[in-house]
């Protein structure tokens, strides 16, 4: 772990719209900073919010497996819902706002990786484990709703930098084993020639593990590559990503089987498949009269496939048992095959049902900007002004199979298929925004910068099966932002900032989206009523400074959602649901974050978080396996807080080097309370708190090799992040009473490598 000063915040090459630029200097209070020009210029001297970074020598050092679990382990209000209980597809949040791979959730944070939003169109969903970790340079997370980084920057955003062969030469090869049957190895080179005007990056990544929790095997591959031009004035980089993981993630489980086996799952298998291959160009040019142009085009076609073995509320029909029935609101419908005929009753059809579905998202984009500094008068200005254009075509296909559960709980699928389940759409979607920052000097030590942003965001649906799912769709917005930055001494420095930003709603909330006819995630929706797309503007405020050897930052945020959209539980499966506008909801919190240096090179840092996220009208909402339903709905009324957020979160970090070849560390994370999914109205007991303990060592053998291990839950706390509400006796048995469904977090666990540099 390297304790990041703001002198050591690498700047990122391509940022939200359309390329970037990075320089570094100081100031005359020998301050340096790092100026991320455009589409939001950073200064982190004087930055407005809690502008937080990781290089990726610290991300390889900690040897995380995800980045988003480094992120957690490090950053300031940064959580980690392990709903699918599977390192590879956590659930990101921060300050409240989330980042997953699932559908239902309500994405409310930007990711870009070289200026690429890599958001999937479909449901704006974020793959982490399509990200290569190996090629990380730098990662970049910015508080609020900063307009300048475009849909769904509710809370923030999260910019990703690749390496290159400048920064990055040389060779080196990483072997990983351990708990879980974890396997990993990593290899990377990366050079120049023609005194480097040309550079080029290559990397690639397997990882095999056989998973803590029972059938639960994952896979995934990455490879990254890059190529540079350098001139005098211009340069150009192409880079290929590419992706194909095999991720097994069974999630949630009824808490009295986990009493009884912390490894057991529910019914199996919940797969997830990923396929991606990502293009990028970006070119960056300096003109004679000192303005820096910047772009990039890019292509990108991701594929995900599920297959997903759940719980089956066909049954035999009361009034004619030679037929199959599904129960809809305490009355029997007749259940349809694939021909339009009633389904004859058969054991092999009873018990199960298989739900598979295919996404086929190909994108494309392309983005320009202008950027210019110098003085305005005797005052220093600086000006940016840009365009960004990102399309997306998909074509999502959806199955509902009948089976039975064999002893293990496994979905076995039988033939038969339901009629009314399969579901065949093509998407169009399509954002353009022009963007635009002026950052003035008013005074000596006053800095004001006004920013916005236009979005035209469509989306268009086209059913293939009928028309029930024909819709076109428009979401446009102006959303504006100013920021003040006040240095009151050399060491001290306060902000304060206002800002706006809309998320429009994704197509799968568009065609889930009626309360009369839920679906069950991923696999079957139904007809779209409109929904409203969602605002957020954000206040936050603070201070910064040095003591010492001590960096410290407290800060004050308020985050206020209108027509916030939930994904809104009901029917007997714990995946099953409706989206709608809820109303408002509000985030408001202060965090602290301190780092520093001790004596003997010791180096710590310390975040800590106090967040309280509330709905802030009042509804009803179903929620049919709540104990305190009434008619299978709850009331949850203004001031409820927001399930699975914590109010508090806590991280700490230290490590130290005895000698001059061992470096030794150790980690602490601490998350309060927070409310299952589907307890809106805060009517259940919560999940609990929960204190985790790493440690990891690494020792240089000689120049180029070097040994580590790492340990996780060192204490073995058991603790879950993730719950909601289910049925379990319908498959387990009239003793399993509890309805409440916990995904349980991993045990103690260790991992030992050797990294060699050539």
């Amino acid at each position: 772990m390297t304790v990041l000063s703001p002198a050591r915040i690498v700047a990122l090459t391509v940022l939200a719209a359309g390329g970037a630029l990075a320089e570094q200097e100081s100031d005359d209070s020998q301050i340096e900073v790092v100026r991320v020009i455009a589409p939001l210029t950073l200064d982190t001297g004087q930055a407005s919010g809690n502008v937080q970074a990781a290089v990726g020598e610290d991300i390889e050092e900690q040897h995380s497996v995800a980045l988003a679990n480094y992120l957690r382990a490090n950053l300031a209000s940064v959580f980690v819902n392990e709903a699918q209980s599977n390192p590879l597809q956590p659930d990101l949040q921060y300050r409240g706002f989330v980042a997953s791979p699932l559908l239902g959730l309500p994405q409310g944070l930007a990711v870009y990786q070289d200026g690429v939003r890599i958001n999937e169109p479909f449901g704006d969903t974020v793959n982490w484990a399509l990200i290569p970790d190996s090629a990380i340079r730098d990662v970049v997370l910015v508080p609020g709703s900063n307009p300048l980084f475009g849909l769904n920057t509710l809370g923030g955003a999260v910019a990703v930098g690749t390496k290159d062969g400048l920064t990055h030469p040389g060779t080196r090869v990483s072997l990983t084993a351990g708990s879980f049957g974890r396997r990993e190895v990593s290899a990377q080179a990366g050079g120049d020639g023609r005194d480097g005007t040309l550079d080029y990056f290559a990397t690639v990544a397997a990882l095999d593990e056989g998973g803590w929790r029972d059938y639960s095997p994952t896979s995934a591959r990455q490879g990254f590559v890059k190529a540079g031009w350098n001139g005098a004035t211009s340069s150009i980089d192409a880079s290929l990503t590419w992706a194909d993981t095999d991720l097994i993630g069974n999630g949630a489980a009824p808490v009295e089987l986990l009493e009884s086996e912390r490894t057991a799952i529910f019914t199996r298998p919940d797969q997830t498949r990923n396929d991606l291959l990502q293009f990028n160009l970006v070119g960056r040019r300096e003109t004679a009269g000192g303005v820096h142009l910047s772009g990039n085009v890019y292509a990108r076609s991701s594929d995900i496939a599920t297959y997903n073995g759940d719980d089956s509320d066909y049954e035999d029909c009361d009034d004619d048992e030679e037929y199959l029935c599904i129960e809809d609101d305490d009355e029997e419908e007749l259940a349809l095959g694939a021909d339009g005929r009633p389904i004859r009753a058969d054991d092999d059809l009873i018990g199960a049902t298989v739900n598979r579905s295919d996404t086929r998202q190909d994108g494309f984009g392309l983005g320009g900007q202008a950027s210019w500094e110098g003085l305005v008068g005797a005052r220093d200005a600086h000006l940016v002004g840009g365009l960004s254009y990102d399309a997306g075509r998909i074509g999502f296909n959806a199955s509902t199979e009948l089976g039975m559960l064999d002893p293990t709980r496994l979905a076995v699928p039988s033939g038969t298929f339901v009629g009314d389940a399969f579901t065949a759409v093509d998407v169009d979607v399509s954002n353009l925004a022009l963007y635009a920052a002026a950052r003035l000097e008013v005074a000596t030590d006053l800095h004001i910068a006004v920013t916005a942003r236009y979005n035209d965001a469509n989306v268009t649906l086209a059913d293939r099966r009928g028309t029930a799912l024909d819709g076109d769709h428009g979401f446009r917005r102006l959303n504006p932002g100013i920021n003040l930055d006040y240095r009151l001494s050399p060491a001290v420095a306060a902000y304060a900032a206002y800002s706006e930003t809309n998320r429009a709603p994704s197509p799968v909330e568009l065609t889930c989206a009626d309360e009369d006819a839920p679906c069950r995630l991923p696999n079957a929706f139904l007809a779209d009523p409109p929904l409203d797309q969602v605002v957020v503007r954000t206040v936050e405020a603070g201070m910064h400074g040095q003591v010492g050897t001590t960096d410290w930052r407290f800060g004050w945020f308020h985050a206020q959602n209108d027509d916030d959209i939930l994904f809104i539980s009901a029917g007997r499966f714990t995946n099953e649901g409706y989206f709608d506008n809820v109303g408002r909801t509000r985030r408001t919190g202060f965090e602290l974050s301190l780092r520093g240096e001790a004596a003997a090179g010791v180096r710590w840092f310390a975040n800590y978080t106090a967040m309280t996220a509330t709905f802030e009208d009042t509804f009803s909402v179903p929620s049919e396996n709540h104990p305190e339903a009434v008619g299978g709905e709850i009331e949850v009324v203004a001031g409820a807080r927001i399930p699975l957020i914590p109010e508090r979160l806590l991280n700490a970090g230290i490590e130290a080097n005895p000698t001059a070849r061992l470096t030794i560390g150790a980690g602490l994370q601490h998350a309060s309370r927070h409310h299952l999914r589907g307890d809106e109205a805060n009517l259940e007991p919560s999940i609990d708190g929960y204190t985790l303990v790493g440690a990891r060592a690494s020792y240089r053998v000689g120049e180029q090799v070097t040994a580590f291990i790492s340990a996780e839950n060192v204490l073995d706390e058991e603790y879950a992040t993730f719950g909601v509400f289910g049925e379990a006796d319908e498959v387990l048995g009239d003793d399993f009473e509890d309805s409440r469904f916990l995904s349980p977090g991993a045990p103690r666990a260790a991992w030992a490598g050797v990294e060699i540099r050539f």
